[in-house]
């Protein structure tokens, strides 16, 4: 297995394909569609929980078969379905076009592959065996959601409400990367679990040297 380079994708208002329509294909749809992407599903059929956002308005299904030409504008491709010819039709296809590529389940037919992930609001924590031991990553995903509670979801809000006033009044950026690390590494997650009410005001006022 090769040994992947992380990153992270912006795929607001940018189109995506998933092909395939059951359950598999359903939560990579749903990943997607958290993500702001523009999502089309091909299958003959697709399972309750896609209908319900091809209801909603969040993905485009096309009732049908893959074909070549459904790669046209997207940027990401995925393949979920149980059709090996099928898989490596969008393999080759998406390769040819240097579209990024997973085939679930089937890392020789990968450009990329789909992390596990411990979500806390905007904190994302991405996990990966680079393809060796799903499971392994899954094990590791549990332990990290014990470590990384929702008061780092309110961390972070507070420190992007912080780091926006911050930028406004702090024009040199060696001391605005000074002082925000004070406050990152200050005693605000233990005080935010513990119930307390903390404004941006004032973590400035009392970080911030007047």
């Amino acid at each position: 297995m090769p040994r992947f380079y992380p990153m992270m994708m912006d795929l607001k208002e940018r189109e995506c394909l998933v092909v395939g329509g059951g359950d598999v294909a359903a939560r990579k749809v749903e990943m997607l569609v958290s993500c702001g992407a523009k999502v089309k599903v091909v299958a003959p059929e697709i399972d309750a929980s896609l209908e319900n956002l091809k209801l909603e308005g969040k993905v485009r299904h096309i009732d049908g078969e893959y074909e070549k030409k459904l790669m046209d504008g997207v940027v990401l491709a995925i393949a979920a379905t149980d059709n090996e010819a099928v898989n490596r039709a969008v393999y080759d296809d998406a390769c040819e076009r240097g579209i990024p590529v997973n085939v679930v389940d089937v890392p020789p037919l990968c450009t990329f592959i789909v992390p596990s992930v411990v979500e806390q609001g905007d904190l994302l924590l991405a996990i990966s065996t680079s393809g060796k031991s799903p499971a392994m990553a899954k094990r590791i995903r549990k332990e990290l959601e014990k470590m990384f509670g929702p008061e780092y979801a309110q961390m972070l809000s507070l420190m992007g409400e912080v780091r926006r006033i911050f930028m406004e009044r702090e024009k040199d950026l060696n001391v605005r990367m000074k002082i925000l690390s004070e406050i990152a590494n200050s005693d605000l997650i233990e005080r935010i679990r513990a119930g307390e009410k903390i404004s941006p005001e004032e973590v400035i006022r009392k970080t911030v040297p007047k």
